[in-house]
C-alpha cells in the first residue's frame, strides 16, 4: 500500500523500476530477519526444553541409582533372614545375627514424639507471628526463628548431650517418674531410671530441629490468606481463635500438611543429633526414657567398622528399609494433599 501511494510521486520512468526494487528488496530483507529470527527463537525453546527435561531425568536417574544399589547390596542379608529381619530385634554381630525391628521402632518412635511436641509449638509460633506479634517485633523474630533451622545437627546433638541431657536427668525426669510413672496405663512410659539419654531426649531434640522448618513454612501460607476474609470475620465479631480456626486454617490446610510433612522428612532421616542422644543400644521398650537405636544412628555408628559381608549388607538392608519408609510417608501426604483439594469448597 505504501509503494502505491509513493509510486505516483515518484519522477519519471526512469527512477519508477530502480526505487520500486529497492522497496521489494527491503521488504524481503525485513521478512528473510524476521523468520531467522522466529527460527532462532525456537532453538532457544527447544534448548530450554531439553535442559530442563534432562534435569528432571537426572533426578529420577539418580533415586533409581540409589535404589539399585541399596537393593544389590541388601540382597546377602534378604536372602539369609527373609521375613525374618523385620521381626527380630537380635543384633548380634558376633554371631552374625541382625534384625530390623528395634532400629524402625526407634526411628519411627522419636519421629512421632518430634511430631507432638513440634506442630503445636510451630503452630504457636506462626500465628503468633502473622496475627499477635507487634509490627516492630515481626521480622526480628521471624529471623531467629529461620536461623534456628542454619544450626548444623551435630551442634544439637552436642547440646542435647552435654546441656540438655544433665539437667533433663536431674529436674525434669525424676518430677515426671514421680508423677506419671505410676498412672495405671500411661506410667509405663516413664518409668525407667533418670539418665537424661533415650528415646524422648531424642524426640525432644528432632522437635527443636524441625520447629524452624514447620513454622517457617505454616507463617508463610497464613500470612496469603486475603485480608478481606479476615477482616470480614472480625466485622461479623469473631475473636482471634475463631478467626484462625474457621477462615485461616480452612484456607492454608494444604500449606500446613506440607509443612509438617517436610518436618517429618527431616525427622525421619536425621543422623548425628540422635545418635549423640538416644542411647545406641538395640533393645525395644514401652518407656520413653529408655536407651533406643534408630536406623540413622545405627548406620552412622557401624557403617565404617563393618567388616562382615553380612553386617554391611544387613546395614544397607537398613538403609533401603529407611528408604521405603520416606517414600510411603511421601506418598501418603501426597493422596492427602490432592484428596483436600479435591474437597474444597464442599459442605462437610
Amino acid at each position: 500500500m505504501l509503494l502505491q501511494q509513493l509510486l505516483p510521486t515518484l519522477p519519471p520512468s526512469s527512477l519508477q523500476p530502480r526505487l520500486r526494487n529497492r522497496f521489494t528488496k527491503g521488504g524481503f530483507l525485513m521478512d528473510t530477519l524476521q523468520s531467522d529470527r522466529l527460527r532462532q527463537q525456537g532453538l532457544y525453546d527447544r534448548l530450554f526444553v531439553g535442559t530442563t527435561r534432562l534435569f528432571a531425568l537426572l533426578v529420577l536417574a539418580s533415586l533409581g541409582g540409589i535404589l539399585i544399589s541399596l537393593v544389590l547390596g541388601a540382597l546377602p542379608s534378604m536372602r539369609t533372614f527373609g521375613l525374618g529381619f523385620f521381626t527380630s530385634s537380635d543384633w548380634d554381630t558376633v554371631q552374625g545375627s541382625y534384625g530390623a525391628l528395634a532400629p524402625v521402632y526407634g526411628t519411627l518412635a522419636t519421629s512421632a514424639i518430634a511430631l507432638l511436641i513440634a506442630v503445636p509449638v510451630s503452630f504457636g509460633i506462626a500465628v503468633f507471628l502473622t496475627e499477635l506479634c507487634p509490627l516492630w517485633l515481626r521480622r526480628p523474630l521471624g529471623i531467629c526463628v529461620e536461623l534456628l533451622a542454619g544450626i548444623p545437627s551435630i551442634i544439637y546433638g552436642m547440646w542435647g548431650l552435654f546441656v540438655f541431657a544433665p539437667v533433663f536427668s536431674e529436674y525434669i525426669q525424676p518430677f515426671f517418674i514421680q508423677t506419671f510413672g505410676r498412672l495405671p496405663l500411661a506410667g509405663v512410659l516413664f518409668q525407667g531410671a533418670p539418665m537424661g539419654i533415650g528415646l524422648f531426649a531424642a524426640g525432644l531434640i528432632l522437635a527443636v530441629m524441625i520447629i524452624p522448618f514447620i513454622a517457617s513454612v505454616m507463617r508463610d501460607v497464613f500470612e496469603i490468606t486475603p485480608v478481606m476474609l479476615k477482616e470480614s470475620a472480625y466485622g461479623l465479631g469473631s475473636t482471634k481463635w475463631e478467626v484462625v480456626r474457621h477462615v485461616v486454617l480452612p484456607y492454608t490446610k494444604t500449606g500446613v500438611v506440607g509443612g509438617i510433612i517436610l518436618g517429618l522428612g527431616r525427622a525421619l532421616g536425621e543422623t548425628m543429633a540422635v545418635t549423640f542422644v538416644i542411647g545406641n543400644t538395640f533393645n525395644i521398650s514401652p518407656s520413653l526414657y529408655h536407651s533406643g537405636v534408630s536406623i540413622t544412628s545405627a548406620l552412622a555408628n557401624e557403617f565404617a567398622e563393618a567388616v562382615d559381608p553380612l553386617h554391611l549388607s544387613s546395614l544397607l538392608y537398613l538403609g533401603l528399609i529407611l528408604f521405603v519408609i520416606t517414600f510411603v510417608v511421601l506418598c501418603i501426604a501426597k493422596l492427602m494433599l490432592l484428596r483436600m483439594q479435591r474437597n474444597e469448597g464442599r459442605r462437610h
